[in-house]
């Protein structure tokens, strides 16, 4: 597997002519090789094939992952949030003696351990966390009323509930942007923290998440280029299949944004965010960084991730064009997807997944507006 992701072109699936849906076509063959000469040579156990796959299964809840992308390291909190996040896959199951169990051990930390949780909220958000942490344990007793009546209607909402709490009271956590962005780009927007946009659409509204502390410096271009209304009339120009769309081809002869200052395209770098490093690795993707295989903090999971197109020749060449990810991740497993660590990824769209769904090449943008953390971007 790593020597064809290695010998493929993998710069040049955002070019116009290559096809996404032929790279995955590509990759299912290959991947189909591999396991067919496992199952018909080797002959293996069910559990040999098993061990054979993937060790960890690809998170596509974008709401999950932008709460695991949050640099906070407050361990009562992390704790949880998980047992939480997998209710709902219990609830499926009708493991009912595990789920009562998770509920009150996380009524049980939020109760006895608040002041370890409240010590790591921000000054300034101290009163506010308070006040979340009491609606987050409000939100529990109909929870546990509704596990203990094994009513798996009621389980799902009110766990969604309770982890936007768990998300606002993390959020309430962030006391200072966690690293200092190379002097080498100190010339461009940057977005320390978390933005919302709202992409107005010839079909609908979507909400798009943008997020900062793991790809600052695309997700302040982009952020930067919505508030110049840069996209506004713009058309989705690409789109292949259900694989992906995308945008921000600007009239004329630039493929990019001109910045007025300078007179050329202001371009910015691959940045990519991993689990075991507080800043991106900037400008080369994470294989040849040393990092092969490693999922990336904003992994291309969930439907609708965010990203910054580039050149097929120049992974540091993206400036206004981006693409919204749609291919599901069944046949595109952890470890295995051969776009993460090769573009950088800063958000997902977070509301109108049945609008993202009907949008078509051609489809108008009609406005995007930065609607939230208008506070978090830092100009040059």
């Amino acid at each position: 597997m790593v020597g064809l992701a290695s010998s493929l072109n993998l710069g040049a699936m955002f070019s116009k002519k290559f096809s996404v849906k032929r790279l995955l076509g590509m990759f299912a063959v290959a991947f189909a090789v591999v396991m067919s000469a496992v199952l018909f040579y080797a002959q293996p156990s069910e559990a040999a094939l098993i061990a054979a796959l993937p060790s960890t299964t690809a998170i596509k809840d974008p709401r999950i992952l932008l709460r695991q992308a949050l640099p906070i390291e407050n361990s009562q909190i992390r704790d949880v949030q998980q047992k939480l996040e997998k209710l709902p896959r219990q609830t499926n199951l009708k493991r009912w003696g595990n789920i009562s169990s998770d509920v009150d051990n996380v009524v049980q930390t939020l109760t006895q351990q608040s002041d370890k949780i409240l010590a790591s909220v921000a000054p300034a958000q101290k009163e506010a966390a308070i006040a979340t942490l009491a609606d987050l344990n409000k939100t529990l007793i109909p929870l546990q009323e509704a596990v203990a009546a094994k009513d798996r209607n009621k389980v799902k909402p009110l766990v969604e509930k309770s982890l936007e709490y768990v998300g606002l009271l993390e959020s309430q956590m962030v006391q200072n942007f966690p690293f200092q962005v190379p002097d080498a780009y100190a010339n461009l927007p940057q977005l320390k923290g978390r933005a919302i946009v709202e992409m107005e659409t010839e079909k609908g509204a979507i909400a798009m998440t943008l997020d900062g502390f793991s790809a600052p410096v695309n997700a302040g271009q982009f952020a930067d280029l919505v508030q110049r209304g840069f996209y506004n009339g713009l058309v989705f120009n690409r789109a292949d299949d259900n694989y992906f769309l995308q945008a921000g081809d600007p009239p004329g002869d630039a493929d990019g944004f001109v910045d007025k200052k300078t007179g050329k395209v202001r371009t910015v770098p691959l940045e990519i965010r991993i689990p075991s490093k507080k800043e991106p690795i900037y400008g080369k993707p994470l294989a040849d960084a040393g990092f092969d295989r490693v999922t990336p903090v904003l992994p291309f999971s969930a439907y609708g991730t965010l990203a910054m197109a580039h050149p097929g020749n120049d992974p540091n060449g993206g400036s206004s064009q981006f693409f919204i990810y749609l291919f599901e991740s069944d046949l595109t497993p952890a470890g295995l997807n051969l776009i993460d660590g090769n573009y950088t990824a800063f958000g997902y769209v977070t509301e109108g997944e049945e609008v993202l769904r009907n949008l078509k090449l051609g489809d108008k943008i009609i406005s995007a507006k930065l609607v939230a953390g208008a506070e978090n971007l830092v100009q040059p």
